[in-house]
């Protein structure tokens, strides 16, 4: 699929509009059957990851054809959960193409804060790839892909990279509007209006406030600690309860900025919008991309939202679903393209 062909309606080419609808709660109103058929069937699954760390996911099993075209792993954004819109919407798109989904919910989302006494941070890339490998281990698909959103696509991207060296059967990655810079992204939220910083912090500070009632002896933060902003808590946090020694260190371990997916051993495909409020489009032209990871970049859709219509539903669940159909009946089927190692 061409991102140019993607051209939404005048009132929905506001990249604010964008964002918003995409979370809002009347997508999900109007997402009732979507979300039935994700979730009807979908059964929960507890990953058993290095270090005794414990991850949620939910598998939903295609029924439109006799023998299915592989697994997806769906990866959500930054305190969004394997229940968000987009990963719903994404996940009923996939199932009606053929593939069985797992939505997985990363450490401290979704109702899963009791299941590890650590906090979840950006850079713990180590137990989302041992989840993905326990997932191939436990259902053995005969195809399988991750796709993520925000900073599930930037996890998505790192869990490409490691996919040879951690012997992953992973054959395709595709990431929507992936976190590339941190620091950058940090920016960005700080300069965007309002209501963005408004609405990460409200839902960080309730997954940290839920953390401290879970363990009080480990988590001890204040008011003014809850008050003082992303930059600042983040900051905090990472001073606590990381081994890092400063904010930049941290914002550096997750980063995937300029060269660092030029050895990405399989094909992948990055969808981003030129009006994302929250990702710098330059972050996304200063990559250093191999020949298998290809770029796309919409004029439209703000930040994971590429809404088409009144319906609400987005260009960026058809192009993952049509992506992927393309690479699973490639003649080799394994995903890998020139360039790839």
């Amino acid at each position: 699929m061409d991102p140019r062909d993607y051209r939404p309606p005048r009132w929905l080419r506001n990249p604010h509009v964008q964002s918003v609808l995409s979370s809002s709660g009347l997508r999900r109103l109007l997402a009732r059957k979507r979300r039935q058929l994700v979730e009807s069937t979908a059964e929960s699954h507890l990953l058993e990851c290095s270090d005794g760390v414990l991850l949620q996911g939910f598998l939903t099993r295609q029924t439109t054809q006799a023998q299915s075209s592989g697994l997806v792993v769906l990866l959500h954004g930054w305190e969004g959960s394997a229940r968000s819109n987009y990963v719903l919407h994404t996940a009923a798109r996939l199932l009606q193409s053929g593939f069985d989904v797992f939505r997985l919910n990363f450490r401290d989302h979704g109702d899963t804060h009791h299941l590890n006494p650590d906090l979840f941070s950006s850079n713990k890339l180590g137990e989302v790839v041992d989840a993905v490998s326990e997932v191939a281990r436990r259902f053995e698909p005969r195809w399988m892909g991750v796709v993520g959103y925000s900073l599930g696509g930037n996890f998505a991207l790192r869990v490409g990279l490691q996919s040879r060296s951690a012997h992953l059967p992973l054959q395709h990655v595709i990431a929507i509007c992936p976190v590339v810079s941190p620091p950058a992204g940090l920016q960005a939220i700080e300069d965007s209006p309002w209501f963005y910083e408004y609405y990460f912090m409200r839902k960080w500070t309730q997954s940290l406030r839920r953390k401290q009632v879970l363990y009080p002896d480990r988590f001890r933060f204040s008011k003014d600690e809850f008050n003082s902003g992303i930059r600042e808590l983040t900051r905090v946090l990472v001073e606590r309860h990381t081994p890092l020694q400063s904010l930049e260190a941290y914002l550096d371990s997750y980063s995937i900025a300029a060269d660092r997916l030029a050895s990405m051993p399989i094909n992948a495909h990055i969808l981003t919008a030129a009006d994302d409020p929250v990702i710098p489009l330059a972050d996304f032209l200063a990559l250093q991309l191999p020949p298998c990871v290809t770029l796309d970049v919409a004029e439209h859709g703000g930040h994971c939202g590429f809404l088409d219509g009144w319906h609400l539903r987005g260009f960026a669940e058809e192009y993952v679903a049509q992506r992927l159909l393309q690479a699973c009946s490639s003649p080799t089927g394994d995903g890998l393209g020139p360039g790839c190692r």
